[in-house]
């Protein structure tokens, strides 16, 4: 038969901190301190795999229950020398969520249950206190309306202020007893009113209905929005948590609080935290009362006049002092602690891990590390690693006010404020007067690439977070809000509209890319910083990780910013972003137009030199580190003008009719341009294409390995093979060149030539591909595409309603979907290794700056990841755990 319910209390534990997917968080940490012999009020877990059953059976209990509850809050008063509902020995419990992964304030809770019209006397009575038994009851009636019967907090706040306006009271804390009974009785009348029934008298129908109402909670809107922010599964459930109540308000000996064992925001190695006097734990959060410093020192730093829990229970204040190291000790970790004091007794009712930012986890980690309390390796394991956006871009003041006008997909992290523009060539041209601007745009194309880079921030209504804004902004490492249905955007009246507000070119706004908001207004911005603390921690990630780390990047800014963040190569050189540049397009247009092989080799000739340029300066950069680059890949007609108008001015600016343009634009246009006429099918089409390249490639590597002196191994990759044989046509021709640069200049070049595993055949048929390829690269992007069946542009749609009905836990576009494009990963690895047993492999990606992408990279055994510069840092820390946790870790020196 199932057990359900743990206790806890009396120096005695069913359970420990081990058996937090039990007993969630809290109860598992409750069990844990009640081993430790430390002060808790007594209470009982219903463990989480009761609230699995509580939703399998239709959000009932299961049998059998009624019965362990009932012994266990006998126990429970046993141990507080009470009973559960009995006037002549009241004991009051608590009902508390407690998850496996904490979810601060996501649930419910309710206080001082078991109250009622008798019981209420017979709280007056034992504790001598008339007003703290009745402030206690109208906060239960509050709480437990709430909570469980539906009727909003809000309703009573307004009873309670029309009261205090009649008795000319300024704070709760000034109503007397008498005052209190009228407040109550306003109260239960107008639960009556609301609900046709009045507000339950027994102790029994409370209790259950706030378990169920807690269980509910799980449920909730902004849980369910924590947890899928979050990652937490809807399968772990919550557990629920009955305590005996202890009471921070039971006059000024009373207090209850908040506390960390280190500052949460700057990892200071200081007791910080919160307390009031005469209150309840809600009192600290709610902000009704200003809140006192814990420690003399915060308090003086504060400019508070209000004493500190130091001085004002010196002897209460060494215990939590004494308690709060005990804790970080036995746990190894800073701790979030809740307690209550009762008339001068210490009553701890919380432990857990404590939140932290990004920069406080890092110093935590740093000291704990240095003070030999956990090793290095636990100290890269302790991190976040998506954490560390937040010290690589500017983010949003938390003290900040928010006018959100709409809210998209969180594509690209960071903030930026700045005008309202609709077109890349207005974002350029406030870029040269000086003023910083957010560009909106239904969607981005790879010709909107210069206002991208003039831009501060990037805005489309449509696409998700893999479509062309999101990625190119990611490598910019400019935030991007991506996929914001709500936004209407009317380019010609050159306005956007949400939500019933209209906003102008010219308007300012500002964006937050690591919450997916567009927000009203300038709105203040923290600066990024890195400590010292960084530079440890990475370092000793570093040393633990076998996979290298390289970057996506084609421009030297990119590559200087990779290098800078520590990439150890290019695992990405997307060449067609630099062919958008005035005299550059101007060049591929006049290829793409003309009818001869003779004509396009012309055309091609002027683009040599710029390439090469391109090419040796990114070889410099990455100073004999490995570069791959990748031939062109998008189909012709993105690089052709669209519109009646631009095709016109493109066409006096080329020479050539407009109606040859047109036509041949027309002839180039694809019904589904993603498995269209792009890639090496280019390369077969018009070789000359790739053979331009290839020389570009080669003589740049002689070119720059002359300069540096670090000889360049360049790597030259195929783009969407399908087919062996479209590989050994291709590298034909770069091999061809290969040979020609060499006889030409009179040196020798190492080089590999591979391809992207990006079409479900090609992962099939690696091992025949892999015969002619000495590397393999995933892509991802375009592999989730073709194994889905799905756009990446068009999937934010519908792939978010999805998650909503669980049909999918993640969307495949930001974390690798094992089960499918994982397993043709692992087929394609396994086959590529069988047939080429040195074959290079790498994955490039957005997945590759993706922690559980990493993972999964790391467990099918990739030699590389490559992501965006500004997701080096994020993936060099992921490729540290999960080499850690698959046992790989390498410890180099």
């Amino acid at each position: 038969m199932a057990k359900w319910v743990y206790c806890f209390g009396g120096g005695a534990a069913e359970g420990s901190a081990g058996d937090r997917n039990l007993l969630g968080g809290k109860g598992a940490n409750l069990a844990e301190m009640c081993g430790m012999g430390l002060p808790v009020p007594p209470g009982f877990t219903i463990t989480t795999e009761l609230c699995r059953a509580y939703y399998a059976g239709d959000r009932s209990f299961p049998a059998g229950l009624k019965a362990e509850v009932e012994e266990a809050l006998a126990r429970t008063g046993t141990i507080a020398a009470g009973r559960f509902g009995d006037p002549e020995r009241l004991m009051l419990v608590s009902v508390r969520s407690g998850a496996r992964a904490s979810m601060p304030g996501m649930m419910d809770t309710v206080l001082n249950l078991g109250l009622n019209d008798e019981t209420v006397l017979a709280l007056a009575a034992s504790s001598g206190d008339e007003r703290f038994a009745f402030d206690s009851y109208r906060r239960f009636i509050q709480m437990y309306c709430d909570v469980v019967m539906g009727v909003d907090h809000e309703v009573f706040e307004e009873l309670l202020e029309d009261a205090k306006a009649e008795l000319g009271r300024e704070l709760d804390t000034e109503l007397t007893a008498a005052e209190w009974r009228m407040v109550i009785g306003r109260y239960k009348a107008r639960v009556e009113d609301e609900l046709g029934r009045p507000f339950p008298q027994d102790p029994a129908e409370q209790l259950w209905g706030a378990i169920g109402a807690v269980f509910a909670s799980w449920m909730n809107p902004r849980a369910v929005t924590y947890r899928r922010l979050h990652g937490i599964p809807e399968s772990w459930g919550t557990a629920v948590n009955v305590q005996a109540m202890v009471f921070g308000n039971l006059g000024d000996s009373s207090a209850t609080g908040v506390a960390f064992t280190r500052n949460p925001s700057t990892g200071e190695n200081a007791l910080y935290g919160e307390f009031l006097v005469n209150a309840q734990g809600e009192d600290v959060v709610a902000g009704i009362r200003t809140p006192q410093n814990i420690t003399e020192v915060a308090r003086i730093a504060a400019g508070s006049e209000r004493p500190s829990l130091e001085k004002l229970m010196p002897q209460a204040y060494s215990e939590l002092v004494a308690v709060a190291e005990r804790l970080e000790r036995h746990y190894r970790d800073m701790q979030d602690l809740e307690f209550t004091i009762e008339r001068g007794k210490l009553w701890m009712l919380q432990t857990r891990s404590g939140k932290r930012t990004a920069k406080s986890a890092l110093k935590i980690a740093a000291e704990m590390a240095g003070e030999g309390l956990i090793s290095r390796a636990e100290a890269v394991a302790r991190i976040d690693p998506a954490s560390l956006d937040q010290l690589l871009h500017p983010t949003i003041d938390p003290k900040a006010e928010r006018r959100v006008i709409v809210t998209g997909l969180p594509a690209s992290p960071g903030a930026a404020t700045g005008e309202i523009v609709f077109s890349s060539e207005d974002a350029e041209d406030a870029r040269g007067h000086g003023r910083k601007v957010i560009l909106v745009r239904v969607e981005t194309s790879p010709e909107d690439i210069h206002g991208m880079h003039a831009a501060e921030g990037i805005v489309t209504s449509r696409g998700g977070m893999t479509s062309h804004a999101a990625v190119v902004a990611r490598g910019m490492g400019k935030p991007c809000v991506s996929g914001a249905g709500g936004l209407r955007i009317d380019l010609a009246a050159g306005t956007m509209s949400a939500a019933g507000r209209t906003f102008r070119k010219g308007d300012v706004v500002t964006i937050d890319g690591g919450t997916g908001q567009v927000l009203e207004g300038r709105v203040p911005m923290l600066q990024p910083e890195l400590s010292g603390d960084f530079a440890s921690v990475m370092g000793w990630a570093d040393r633990v990780r076998r996979m290298r780390v390289r970057a996506n990047a084609e421009t030297p800014a990119d590559a200087r910013t990779a290098r800078a963040f520590g990439a150890e190569g290019i695992g990405l050189c997307r060449t067609e972003h630099m062919f958008f540049e005035d005299e550059r397009i101007v060049a591929m247009r006049e290829m793409i137009l003309a009818d001869t092989e003779a004509g396009r080799r012309s055309a091609l000739a002027k683009l040599l030199p710029m390439q090469r340029s391109d090419f040796a300066e990114l070889f410099e950069i990455m100073a004999g580190l490995p570069v791959t680059i990748r031939l062109l890949d998008p189909p012709l007609h993105e690089f052709l003008p669209h519109g009646e108008a631009e095709i016109a001015e493109v066409a006096e600016a080329l020479g050539v009719p407009a109606d040859k343009l047109r036509q041949r634009t027309e002839i180039l246009h694809e019904f589904n341009p993603m498995l269209g006429h792009r890639g090496c099918r280019l390369a077969v089409s018009y070789p000359e294409i790739a053979e331009m390249q290839a020389r570009a490639i080669f003589e740049a590597a002689l070119e720059a390995g002359a300069r540096t002196g670090r000889p360049v191994v360049p790597e030259v990759m195929v783009p969407l093979v399908g087919l062996r044989e479209e590989l050994d046509f291709v590298k034909a021709r770069v091999d061809a060149v290969a040979a020609a640069v060499m006889k030409e200049k009179g040196a020798s070049i190492d080089y590999l030539v591979g391809t992207m595993i990006e079409l479900p055949r090609a992962a099939l048929r690696a091992d025949s591909i892999a015969e002619t390829a000495e590397f393999f690269s995933f892509g991802t992007n375009d592999l989730t595409q073709t194994t889905f069946g799905i756009s990446r542009d068009d999937a934010a749609t519908f792939l978010e309603t999805y998650r909503q009905k669980g049909l999918i836990e993640r969307d495949p576009f930001v974390s690798i979907d094992v089960d499918g494009v994982g397993a043709l990963m692992e087929i394609g690895v396994g086959k590529g290794k069988a047939a080429r047993p040195d074959i290079k492999l790498g994955i490039c990606g957005e997945h590759g700056g993706d922690p559980a992408s990493i993972a999964f990279c790391e467990k099918v055994g990739l030699d590389y990841v490559s992501c965006s510069p500004f997701r080096v840092p994020i993936a060099r820390l992921a490729a540290a755990q999960a080499a850690l946790a698959a046992g790989q870790a390498l410890h180099r020196d």
